[in-house]
Parts: C-alpha cells; sequence; structure tokens
C-alpha cells in the first residue's frame, strides 16, 4: 500500500492557520491602519451561526466586511464569533474556519481562496494531459479585481 501526501489538505490546514492568527490578533489588539477584510463563508456549514433572516436571504454563501464596526470579535480552534452591523441591527455570528471560502484584505492585496474538494474533480480529463499550471489546488491567492470599487 502507498502513502502519498496530501498536500492540498496540508494547503488548507496551513491557510486557515493563518487566518486564525491574524484574526486573533485583531481580536487582542483591534485593526491595525487601513487593514480590513472582506470573508465569504458558506452558509450552509452545519457550524455556521447566523439569523434565520440572514440565512434566508444568503442561502448559499455570504461575504461579510470586518472594518469600521464590529464588536465581540472571539477566536477559538474551529471558527470565530463576531458582531456585525446590518441594516443598523447588531447581529452575533459564528463562522468555522472550514466555512471560509474566500479571505481577502484589498489594503495589502493579499487574498486566499478555498476550492470545495469536489471542484477539483474532473471526469474527462486525463490528469497526465492536464498542465500543472492548469490544475486546481486546495487553497490559492485571489484576484482582487472581483472586490474593487468601479
Amino acid at each position: 500500500m502507498s502513502r502519498g501526501i496530501d498536500y492540498g489538505n496540508l494547503m488548507h490546514t496551513a491557510m486557515r492557520g493563518l487566518i486564525k492568527t491574524v484574526l486573533g490578533d485583531v481580536e487582542h489588539k483591534g485593526l491595525p491602519g487601513a487593514h480590513h477584510f472582506f470573508i465569504t463563508f458558506d452558509t450552509r456549514h452545519p457550524d455556521v451561526g447566523l439569523a434565520d433572516w440572514l440565512s434566508d436571504r444568503y442561502p448559499g454563501e455570504m461575504t461579510i466586511v470586518v472594518q469600521h464596526w464590529y464588536e465581540n470579535l472571539h477566536v477559538d480552534d474551529d471558527g470565530f464569533s463576531i458582531t456585525l452591523n446590518f441594516g443598523d441591527t447588531p447581529e452575533p455570528l459564528y463562522i468555522p474556519f472550514d466555512a471560509i471560502k474566500t479571505f481577502v484584505d484589498p489594503s495589502v492585496e493579499f487574498g486566499l481562496r478555498f476550492e470545495s474538494p469536489d471542484a477539483d474533480e474532473t471526469d474527462d480529463v486525463d490528469e497526465d494531459e492536464e498542465d500543472d499550471e492548469e490544475r486546481h489546488s486546495d487553497a490559492e491567492v485571489v484576484s482582487l479585481d472581483s472586490f474593487r470599487k468601479h
């Protein structure tokens, strides 16, 4: 039986650890300078905690902005809780790290994207025929163009 190295899973773990470290620092010290985050997450994840009206409004995914107004940021081993303002209504959220799809800090042009495992599967393509650059990875840098205001 041959054993391989699961680089995709290792990359996921490392990148989610980076997010945990960054948010933990913000929890204790606040956001430094112009830093702010766009965090997109899967609202269907079983451990996501959000108000029913938000899950109804965002049935698949939701992007939050952590910038000017947030309260009660708390980071634990599995995710983070935060209270954000939605139309002058404070709402508490809990977001597990493994529900995060993208994490972007546009102030320094940094971003991560987490692909779902089934996004990597290809039915009709022989792996030997794919170029290495075209293969999907489990975590990658995100283009910030989709987050820029035009």
